[in-house]
């Protein structure tokens, strides 16, 4: 659950720009808005990049090996 702790954390960094451009219509504000979502962007590939990687994992840890049956 670290992740989903990390997501949340990165998102609440983002609310004082949000509101600003936002609300305030601040125009600067929309620049580090739009860096933040690429921060976002880059953090959400990372989990899902391992995501997969524990998938694969797991599905090797299921699909063990079967010894081999002796040649009568």
């Amino acid at each position: 659950m670290d992740r989903y702790k990390e997501l949340l954390d990165l998102v609440a960094t983002f609310q004082a720009d949000f509101e600003k451009f936002y609300l305030k219509q601040n125009k600067s504000a929309g620049v580090r808005l739009r860096k933040h979502m690429a921060s976002l962007k880059r953090k959400a590939q990372e989990i899902r990049n391992e995501v997969q990687d524990v998938k694969a994992k797991m599905a090797e840890e299921t699909s063990e090996p079967t010894p081999p049956t002796p040649a009568a």
